[in-house]
């Protein structure tokens, strides 16, 4: 599975622990999903909110694609995060972590936002 596909299943609900109220189109997974029905709305931040309180530590998945990934159980390391951005098409320099971070947090932002995702108006997709 991708990992974007991984971020997609742990918030859209195929993954029960970071997902408590169970979500809407589990079976597929896949990169594109949604040939059974649509996916219903989900809230992103409660189940980023109850997942960074899982962890323990002092996460802002808000701002930081290291600390979404975090929160979510997801290898956030730099050859991780490259590949994802390769995944997500950056065109940019994969070894300038800081700008590859901040264009890949707005990327999985407009993207969740795109497949369903209800965004908290302070989020900038």
């Amino acid at each position: 599975m991708s990992i974007f596909g991984k971020i997609m299943s742990a918030i859209f609900g195929t993954k029960a622990d970071a997902a408590p109220a169970g979500g809407g189109a589990a079976a597929g997974g896949g990169s594109s999903g949604g040939a059974a029905a649509p996916v219903a709305t989900v809230d992103v931040a409660p189940i980023l909110d109850q997942a960074v309180k899982a962890k323990g530590e002092k996460l802002e998945w808000r701002t930081s694609i290291v600390d979404l990934m975090k929160a979510l159980d997801i290898d956030s390391s730099f050859a991780a995060r490259k590949d994802l951005a390769k995944e997500l098409g950056y065109t940019g320099d994969s070894n300038d972590s800081a700008s590859m971070n901040i264009w890949l947090h707005k990327q999985v932002m407009a993207k969740l936002a795109a497949n369903g995702g209800k965004l908290p108006p302070d989020i900038k997709h």
